[in-house]
């Protein structure tokens, strides 16, 4: 199975290149969407903004439905200071910790932005001595510093800054030469990247998948409705294929793909679980089995809304989720190859 791998690497560097927190994702939904296109996949977007593309199969009476997520963590303007300073509140589960010093952008109504820093209240150790190391990191501790000469709220609100405004974290996206991707967001590009990967062999190699696929690419996953509407009425599978998080006491890496056995929502499907190991093993991937204890995705979504069809889980391993996340190109290819052989 020879996949063109650039193809997919060069699409998710792009797509994490494009900001898309929960709530602020068409131009991302709107990139994947012209990229389905151009390899010959139609698509339609739901009243929510998500995108489904469709592949016919050799069986239409029946669908496949496989999701990724395109929305991401970030923020949004939560109170504007009289020091000139921006407070911001979290868009999806992060340590507050872990985008201290992260260069970030607001987005204005207007669409304008304005580059700043996160920092501590407290950030300056010649200032504040032993309270810099001490001070807890959270919403309160936390302001964004802009770029402008501000030093009023007034002086922010003539920007055009208003309360409510996104906030878009730099993914400081880099691949390496060995074969390394670091960025933030890779929860879960990295997965729709691999959405990409398995529609493109499809068409280029002519094959039809078993039953007719649709690749939802939800938008709201980080903070929990993402597949809970609009799924094809026909699927009676639904795979999401979402990021798998190595560390202690964790089976995943980033070399593999991971089947999920469960996570927070409970155990997924054991049927379609045994299924994909059974591939995954027969076509000597490399795979790993993993339960998430902190963990939700598309399909625990789907479930919790009351659709009635089997859900599983897979994905590429993904070094300190939500945080400076790292995956490895041949987790994603292994992701792609598990799609295709469970399709096919």
């Amino acid at each position: 199975m020879k996949l063109d791998m650039n193809y997919v690497i060069d699409n998710l560097v792009s797509l994490l290149n494009i900001p898309s927190p929960s709530g602020n994702t068409k131009k991302a939904i709107d990139f994947v969407e012209k990229e389905f296109n151009s390899i010959g996949v139609s698509t339609y977007k739901t009243n929510k903004g998500a995108l489904i593309a469709t592949i016919p199969g050799k069986y239409q009476e029946k669908e496949i439905t496989l999701s990724g997520h395109v929305d991401t963590l970030g923020g949004m303007v939560k109170e504007i200071k009289s020091n000139g300073r921006v407070k911001l509140t979290q868009i999806g589960g992060y340590v507050w910790s872990t985008i201290e010093g992260e260069y970030v952008n607001i987005q204005n109504s207007n669409g304008k932005l304005y580059s700043g820093t996160i920092l501590t209240t407290k950030a300056s150790s010649h200032v504040h001595g032993e309270k810099t190391k001490t001070l807890e990191r959270n919403m309160d501790n936390m302001e964004i510093r802009l770029d402008e000469k501000v030093s009023s709220k007034e002086d922010i609100e003539k920007l055009g800054i208003n309360v409510g405004d996104f906030i878009f974290f730099d993914p400081r996206t880099v691949v390496t030469e060995s074969g390394f991707i670091k960025s933030r967001h890779l929860d879960d590009k990295a997965g729709v990247a691999s959405l990409l990967g398995i529609a493109k062999y499809l068409i280029d190699n002519n094959i039809k998948p078993e039953y007719t696929t649709n690749f939802f690419i939800s938008n709201y996953e980080e903070v929990g409705h993402g597949a809970s509407a609009a799924i094809p009425e026909k699927t009676f599978e639904f795979i999401a294929i979402d990021m798998a998080a190595p560390g202690e006491g964790q089976t995943s890496d980033e070399h593999s793909v991971t089947i999920c056995a469960k996570d927070s929502s409970g155990p997924y499907d054991l049927e379609l679980k045994n299924k994909l190991v059974n591939l995954a093993k027969e076509n000597n991937l490399n795979y790993k089995i993993d339960i998430y204890p902190y963990y939700g995705s598309d399909g625990s979504a789907a479930l919790r809304a009351g659709y009635d069809f089997k859900v599983g889980l897979i994905g590429p391993g993904v070094d300190a989720s939500h945080s400076f996340e790292r995956t490895h190109k041949e987790a994603i290819e292994n992701t792609i190859k598990l799609g295709l052989l469970y399709l096919i």
